[in-house]
């Protein structure tokens, strides 16, 4: 599939560039998946819009303030020379360092920007010097791996120095209540750089209505990473490497999951990132899967290497609340692949004449 099947167009001015007031007081669209036909709705309306036999699971990933904003230390180190010199003299320029992954206690893979001049070797200082990065070694299109030294606790720098890495198409700085609006009522397990964004519309007053109605539900954890983010640069979606993001399935979950499917019960993901955590540990567990007794979703941790775009199967999930997904990306590709390009496409077109919101503090649709 070409990528350019992908696009449609979207006035600027629709970009959501700060929540709402009230985190449930976003727009709706309901589509069909079957006819294709579409509602407006609140999302007020959501917990009486279910039958209530549904299995709503959620990403309880919490965003970490993995936006760092340091200065180059003047100096890198490096093998001796013809001179004999250990270091090298560097300006001292300001650079900005996205955490996106964490290999190892004190190792990262990072953005960094300007990442050109970064070299192997360099240090990052950040704060008044109580964090230190070093840069180890270089990847495609800035990715960096830096390992970092703390004078003191990491994550306790790291919030009192990282900023909300808010996505690249809201323009303006995050402020202090991006701290709370950024996160989901169920962050709960710290490692996500940007936020499971259809989890932001739940207010504690949905949660009791959808408790009153006895309305199951289960919690999982992705932490979202550069895929988020990573734009599709190739014209052919078959030939896009997805980057991995780690996620961590419970046996409550796996059993909540298991049980919904042996009673028929349709599963919810609220967002992509459920869709893409459920789906890869379905698509593992068929490779490995030695009886037809072993479970469909299997508890424990993995890395999420699913691409799912049209054409593509899906073994677990019934339904999906999203938000609206840049053009051309694999969000959309992932969204085209449950409900069907022209149908997605179709709602597009009628929420951008309709005047919704897009993006991560935008609108939603329930596609069912």
């Amino acid at each position: 599939m070409l990528l350019k099947e992908l696009a449609y167009n979207l006035p600027p001015e629709q970009l959501a560039q700060r929540p709402l007031a009230e985190r449930d007081a976003s727009r709706m669209l309901l589509l069909d998946r079957e006819t294709g036909e579409w509602g407006d709705r609140v999302f007020r309306e959501f917990p009486e819009l279910l039958h209530g036999e549904e299995l709503i699971v959620v990403n309880d990933a919490r965003v970490i303030p993995a936006r760092l904003l340091g200065r180059r230390a003047g100096v890198r180190s490096e093998p001796h020379g013809k001179s004999g010199k250990t270091n090298r003299e560097f300006l001292q320029a300001e650079i900005e360092v996205l955490l996106v992954r964490r290999m190892e206690a004190d190792v990262w893979e990072a953005l960094v920007r300007p990442g050109r001049k970064v070299g192997i070797g360099e240090r990052i200082l950040f704060g008044d010097g109580e964090l230190e990065a070093e840069v180890e070694a270089r990847g495609d299109f800035g990715i960096r791996r830096i390992r970092f030294r703390a004078q003191g606790d990491f994550e306790e720098i790291l919030n009192r120095l990282g900023h909300v890495p808010l996505p690249p198409y809201i323009h303006r700085a995050d402020d202090a209540t991006d701290r709370d609006r950024y996160q989901t009522l169920f962050a709960s397990h710290a490692g996500a750089v940007a936020a499971p964004t259809a989890g932001l519309h739940f207010s504690p007053p949905i949660l009791e209505r959808l408790r009153a109605r006895k309305i199951e539900i289960a919690e999982i954890t992705l932490d979202v990473g550069l895929g988020t983010f990573e734009p599709v640069r190739t014209e052919r979606l078959e030939d896009h490497k997805i980057h991995r993001e780690s996620y961590e399935i419970s046996s409550a979950a796996a059993d909540a999951i298991e049980r919904a499917r042996s009673e028929g019960r349709p599963i919810l993901a609220i967002g992509t990132t459920v869709v893409r955590a459920l789906e890869d540990a379905a698509e593992k567990s068929d490779r490995a899967r030695a009886s037809s007794s072993a479970a469909v979703v299997a508890a424990g941790h993995a890395e999420a290497e699913i691409f799912l775009y049209p054409g593509k199967t899906f073994r677990i999930v019934n339904q999906l609340l999203t938000n609206f997904h840049l053009p051309q990306s694999s969000l959309l590709a992932l969204v085209a692949a449950f409900a069907g390009r022209e149908k997605i496409l179709n709602a597009y077109r009628h929420a951008v004449e309709a005047g919704y919101r897009f993006y991560s503090y935008g609108d939603c649709m329930l596609i069912r």
